[in-house]
């Protein structure tokens, strides 16, 4: 098995908060200190925030330049949104969210706690708890990332609601349920309808596509 150590799912080379990771730390200890981070960040807003969009604490969120925001949208603070991202009407940000540059949040979809590297997206109707989405990670239209053991457990010390870890250039089909804990390796290929668990390596399928006869 591939170590869940950075240098095996993400670069973080352009990424604006690198410095949630440091060296020698499990892939998905940040979520731990997210709150920390976000509590020393100084929150600007680079755009104009259009009508009927609708913020939370306002005063502790952060947009950056040439983000585009629709109607309906609505945004909790804490929260970083980088440049350059789109947030489609009826999108859902919440609790503690990091956004790179140019991600997109699809409508109807919920981001909770969590940290997305830039280019990653989350399509319509997606749900992403407590995860960590690649550079380059797509998520196809339903696909729920799980943060919650049904016993209640901790998933992993530490994290009793840790969703997924996907590495750069991900793609997960729609409608794919990846179960808590789930780790997924750089380019690795889940198909639609998948239900996930466990570690999935670099590079690997999983699932096959319907042929017609």
């Amino acid at each position: 098995m591939v170590s869940a150590t950075l240098e095996n799912f993400f670069s973080l080379q352009e990424y604006a908060h690198k410095a949630l990771w440091e060296e020698g730390e499990e892939l998905w200890h940040p979520l731990m200190h997210l709150d920390a981070y976000l509590s020393r960040f100084a929150f600007v807003k680079e755009i104009k925030i259009p009508e009927h969009v609708y913020l939370e604490f306002p005063e502790r969120i952060a947009i950056g330049k040439g983000t585009v925001i629709e109607p309906g949208v609505y945004i909790q603070g804490p929260c970083i949104i980088g440049e350059n991202c789109i947030l489609r009407h009826g999108a859902y940000i919440r609790n503690g969210v990091i956004m790179g540059n140019h991600c997109a949040i699809g409508h109807a979809a919920e981001v909770k706690h969590s940290i997305l590297l830039n280019y990653a997206a989350a399509a319509h109707f997606t749900y992403v708890g407590d995860s960590i989405l690649g550079n380059r990670v797509n998520l196809g239209a339903g696909v729920k990332c799980a943060n919650l053991r049904l016993d209640r457990r901790p998933v992993v010390p530490g994290l009793s609601k840790f969703g997924t870890c996907i590495g750069d250039s991900a793609q997960v089909g729609c409608n794919a349920v990846l179960n808590p804990g789930t780790l997924i390796g750089r380019d690795a290929i889940i198909y639609p309808l998948q239900s996930v668990s466990g570690f999935v390596a670099p590079h690997q399928r999983v699932g096959g596509k319907a042929h017609a006869s």
